[in-house]
């Protein structure tokens, strides 16, 4: 197995406390590690909150989950760039990229798949909370 293939990262839809259709795949292709941290930020563009990384302390509380079987990485991973839309039709942009990123999980750094938003933010607001599902709940979102 190579091991770039082998966690992911999430923060928002794909998270266990969204209650998306699509974290049905998540828990049967992956289990979870444990909460975790990437460095970046959070906006709130018009239409949906999205994420950027950054170089700054700004932290993104997330989960990070484990491929469950070596072998299916490939395959599990065409599956969430497809519902990410990391693979444009032509002549559209890309909404998400896929980059392997630095993980914090407790006073540890692992390597993990993570999806970017990969659009302007120009129209964004920034998020100052670190943890989406918290922020959508306090609006009355989820």
């Amino acid at each position: 197995m190579e091991l770039t293939c082998r966690n992911l990262f999430v923060y928002g839809s794909l998270r266990s406390g969204f209650n998306n259709p699509a974290y049905g795949y998540i828990s049967k292709y992956f289990t979870l590690i444990g909460e975790a941290y990437i460095k970046g930020n959070l906006y709130q563009l018009p239409d949906f909150p999205v994420a950027v990384p950054s170089e700054d302390d700004s932290l993104i509380k997330g989960e990070l989950y484990s491929i469950k079987v070596a072998s299916e990485c490939s395959w599990a991973f065409a599956q969430l760039d497809d519902y990410e839309g990391v693979q444009a039709e032509e002549g559209e942009h890309p909404l998400y990229k896929r980059v392997l990123t630095t993980v914090l999980l407790n006073d540890n750094e692992e390597k993990a798949w993570v999806y970017w938003y990969n659009g302007s933010i120009e129209n964004g607001t920034r998020i100052e909370e670190s943890d989406l599902l918290a922020y959508l709940k306090q609006r009355g979102q989820l």
